[in-house]
């Protein structure tokens, strides 16, 4: 499909001279046709960083919205403002199809410009651009469904369908090395995947259990289990549009889809992780979060074992921290003083504090484990 983008674009480019960019409605790179001018100034600033970063940023969307281009039907003659990184005249070709908006033919218009009947045979390209668009954007929603389904569905006879239907979507792409990728939390609609690195599917899912409210799901291809990063790439995209409280979180890497629902499990937890740790930052990657692989498996109404309960009240959140750091660092106590800034005899004097509270014994191995693993439940 880029292809056809890409000899279309190519086809304008050639019919009028200039080198001509194919952005989406969200200003996302689609394809652009070659620039071999000596003339600097027709690569300025906006249309290099629209070609290297695959993006425009929003106030240069804002910028060029402003002259009406999301309404118009015919070419839209833009002025050049240097003070917004614009150094040349543009002509934007909108992109229709059924009366709907759905990308942008950018040229960059000189003197003498194109004539007005090379504009109207532009437009013609360009309106088969938007068939094209229309028909990706139709194939893409399809296929967000049918991912979606795979996420929600239980298992068993459910899950195969869904599975299988999946599969007929996506042909011979199904059997390839995909993951998953949780950002939460997500409200509003998912973005087009075409607009998101490597993305097969994109659909706004509910996290597994209902432990972590809305969710995007977002399924990415990978070409070796041990390279993730399409994934990262994708996820911190994803995240960025989410918002800074949104955490993100990738599943283990499978070949076909028949284990798509453990993926999508693995990512939801790693990105709840990722929100109770902050040492994981604000993505995690489920071979990553270690004991935080056995805490997101309990279910989200669980209670606080009564022993440790005592402790999480907020008045005593400095001896969790220090209990914690404790056995974080396997019980050492010139290790643990050094990293809270305590001395020696502080350290000792909160970790009997510790155990009046709580009744366990720090000198025990499975008293440690449960204070340890209940601690770090507390956050999820």
């Amino acid at each position: 499909m880029k292809g056809d983008y890409q000899e279309l674009v190519d086809e304008i480019s050639a019919a009028l001279g200039v080198p001509a960019t194919l952005e989406d409605r969200d200003f996302g790179l689609v394809a652009f046709g070659a620039h071999d001018s000596d003339d600097d100034t027709a690569m300025d600033p906006v249309r290099t960083r629209s070609i290297l970063t695959r993006r425009s940023t929003p106030a240069v969307r804002a910028w060029f919205e402003n002259f009406g281009i999301t309404r118009a039907t015919g070419p839209v003659r833009i002025p050049a403002a240097p003070e917004a990184g614009v150094y040349r005249d543009r002509i934007c070709l909108p992109v229709r199809h059924r009366g709907v908006v759905l990308g942008y033919v950018w040229l960059l218009d000189a003197d003498p410009g194109p004539t007005d009947a090379q504009l109207e045979s532009a437009m013609e390209v360009a309106a088969r651009i938007g068939a094209l668009l229309w028909d990706e954007a139709r194939a893409g929603t399809d296929l967000s469904r049918e991912f979606g389904a795979v996420l929600a569905a239980g298992r068993g006879w459910q899950r195969d369908m869904a599975v299988a239907a999946l599969s007929e979507a996506l042909g011979p792409d199904a059997e390839g090395l995909h993951t998953v990728v949780c950002v939460m939390p997500w409200t509003g609609e998912p973005p087009s995947a075409r607009t998101v690195p490597s993305a097969a599917a994109l659909s706004a899912a509910s996290a597994p259990g209902g432990t972590g409210g809305p969710a995007l799901a977002a399924l990415i291809r990978l070409r070796s289990p041990e390279v993730l990063d399409p994934a990262l790439t994708a996820a911190e995209r994803l995240r960025a549009t989410a918002g800074t409280a949104a955490t993100a979180g990738i599943g283990v890497a499978r070949r076909g889809l028949a284990e798509l629902a453990d993926a999508w499990h693995e990512a939801t937890a790693a990105a709840r992780a990722a929100a109770a740790e902050s040492r994981f930052g604000p993505l995690a990657e489920w071979s990553a979060i270690g004991p935080y692989r056995l805490l997101t498996a309990l279910p989200p109404d669980t209670p606080s074992d009564h022993a440790v309960r005592p402790l999480l009240a907020p008045a005593q959140r400095e001896l969790a921290h220090t209990a914690e750091v404790f056995l974080d660092r396997a019980g050492q106590a010139s290790r643990t003083a050094a990293e809270l800034g305590i001395h020696r005899q502080t350290l000792y004097y909160r970790l009997s504090r510790v155990q009046q509270l709580t009744g366990l014994d720090l000198n025990d191995g499975e008293d440690r484990l449960l204070l340890h693993m209940a601690l770090k439940a507390s956050r999820l």
